[in-house]
């Protein structure tokens, strides 16, 4: 089913129309009175009419539709889609047309979608409020901002995540009627798209671990490659959405750590990783200069030392170096022997 433009009538005329009868019906029906009084059976026919121009009245006020920018309304007419209000005014349309929107009750945690006097309820890890509300469909650029929800990565490690979508609207027609509430579906597919991109990746870089799908090894990480794993869940829920209409402008991830009864563990492994390569880069140092320290007493013909002095030379220089405390000199104004 394709989208389709409907062409309704403005809506100024027939709403003067429709208060004109008011008063034309009630002076049928005080005439009728009038008449019957007067000759009886005759006055019926008046008041009838009156009553019948009330009616009118009455139903073509249900016609008038008002439609603000960045919103549409679908309508069906006796089952059958007839089409889509999009351009903002105010139009006139079969009073027995009626608006359709499935998603009108669910309000997501996201930017101007949010009644707070609606009632709370749980749907695809997401707080939703429900609410009787207008059938008109919003095609305004909104955030639905995902709850946190554990995972694993490709490590088996758990984390915990949330990403925030932006996502707008694009066809009313597949909104409407190819789902049957495209919000609830939207939070859906955005969890179940983390979840399918979040266990390809290890939080931190780790060797062996191929995230591309290519069969080789690279340094791609949740934590290292955060706008590469954003643009994929992106690309993951527009393809989960597509046939919903919607489109997913913007995937970001906004909460990303260790799951809480990991998380001491893994912050002593990082140390432990950091003060590891701390050390490894003093003692690189350290050798250099110790080094360069014996190749200059030789150049210079400063002191001839004999292995075992070079060696306690080497011993002292690495302590000093390589502590992590200050050291205190001894002068030795003796021999070694």
């Amino acid at each position: 089913m394709q989208e389709k433009s409907l062409q309704a009538r403005p809506g100024m005329p027939m709403l003067v129309l429709s208060i004109l009868l008011y008063p034309l019906g009630i002076g049928f029906i005080v005439l009728g009175a009038i008449l019957s009084e007067t000759y009886g059976a005759i006055g019926a026919l008046p008041i009838a009419t009156g009553v019948l121009l009330v009616i009118g009245g009455t139903i073509l006020f249900f016609g008038l539709k008002v439609i603000r920018p960045q919103e549409a309304l679908v309508l069906t007419l006796f089952g059958t889609y007839i089409g889509t209000l999009k351009q903002a005014g105010f139009y006139f349309v079969n009073p027995f047309a009626t608006a359709i929107d499935p998603a009108a009750g669910t309000r997501l945690g996201q930017s101007a979608d949010v009644d707070t006097g609606s009632k709370m309820v749980a749907a695809g890890g997401n707080v939703v409020q429900t609410k009787e509300g207008s059938k008109k469909i919003s095609l305004k650029v909104m955030t639905l901002n995902n709850s946190r929800q554990k995972v694993n990565d490709v490590l088996g490690n758990p984390v915990e995540i949330a990403i925030a979508v932006m996502w707008r609207v694009n066809d009313t027609v597949k909104a409407v009627f190819n789902v049957d509430n495209f919000k609830e579906y939207l939070s859906l597919q955005c969890d179940s798209a983390v979840r399918n991109i979040v266990r390809i990746y290890p939080y931190d870089i780790a060797p062996g671990i191929d995230t591309t799908g290519d069969g080789e090894p690279d340094e791609g990480s949740l934590r290292g490659s955060s706008g590469v794993v954003a643009e994929r869940i992106r690309q993951e829920i527009q393809n989960k959405v597509a046939d919903a209409g919607l489109e997913i402008l913007e995937a970001r991830i906004t909460y990303l750590a260790y799951a809480p009864e990991i998380a001491a563990v893994m912050l002593q492994r990082q140390q432990a990783s950091a003060i590891i390569d701390a050390r490894k880069m003093i003692v690189d140092g350290a050798v250099g200069m110790v080094e360069m320290a014996l190749d200059k007493l030789n150049e210079n013909d400063i002191v001839r030392l004999d292995e075992e002095r070079k060696a306690a030379m080497v011993s002292n220089l690495l302590v000093i170096l390589c502590g992590s405390k200050d050291v205190q000199p001894v002068v030795n104004s003796g021999s070694l022997y």
